[in-house]
């Protein structure tokens, strides 16, 4: 288990605040024990949590051409089949997952090939699960195409609690199955538009982990697109 580096920042904001509140409380408050007891667990629980919240697990992928892995821990929220109007213009099957505050908020490419498009959007931080968050909020579109051939499109989505969206790829880069595209802070989605006649894997409801969650599968043999 790792620390992100996306959290730098913020762990070290948090140690000061906590050095800054503990000495203050210790300064002037010495003498009530309940409240420096109180305050000695206010701290520790913050730190916990924004140690928990960037941590990054080592995880072993599997790479297959044929398989569909999924890109964030967290929970399915949406299958269904939709039109995708950005880039690929076409209807597709949407599989959406879920990621809370508590979730890895590691990003992980869900397959292997060329990044062809890459577009960030500004916008608004409704909650992740809202219908118009795919369309309204903070978000980035990459599409991958495979060695197949067929273009598999994903979304970071900001939630109502984030605030930042990182990633790490552009047009024209060669991307491996599994490795880290991105990182959303605090709360967040993220949306894969699959060709229709892709097996499904997975249900509404289900909890996943990136990179190792089968979300689905599909015949690169085919060049299903």
């Amino acid at each position: 288990m790792k620390f992100h580096k996306e959290g730098y920042t913020s762990l070290a904001l948090c140690i000061l605040f906590i050095f800054v509140l503990n000495a203050f409380v210790h300064y002037y408050w010495s003498e009530i024990t309940w409240l420096k007891w109180l305050i000695y667990i206010v701290s520790f629980l913050l730190f916990v949590t924004i140690v928990q919240f960037f941590r990054s697990p080592n995880r072993a992928v599997a790479l297959h051409d044929d398989h569909v892995i999924c890109p964030a821990d967290g929970k399915v929220v949406v299958i269904e089949e939709t039109e995708e109007t950005e880039y690929l213009k076409d209807k597709r099957i949407q599989i959406s997952i879920f990621m809370s505050p508590v979730n890895v908020h590691v990003n992980r490419n869900p397959v292997s090939g060329i990044v062809k498009y890459f577009k960030y959007h500004p916008g608004k931080y409704l909650v992740a699960w809202h219908p118009k968050s795919s369309t309204e909020n903070e978000r980035t579109t990459v599409v991958t195409e495979t060695a197949a051939g067929t273009p598999v499109l994903f979304r970071q989505i900001a939630g109502a609690l984030a605030r930042r969206i990182v990633w790490y790829v552009k047009e024209g880069d060669k991307v491996e199955q599994g490795n880290q595209f991105g990182f959303i802070k605090f709360g967040s989605r993220v949306d894969v538009f699959l060709p229709l006649g892709t097996k499904v894997n997975v249900n509404i409801g289900d909890v996943v982990k990136g990179g190792v969650t089968v979300l689905a599968e599909f015949n690169q043999s085919k060049n299903i697109s």
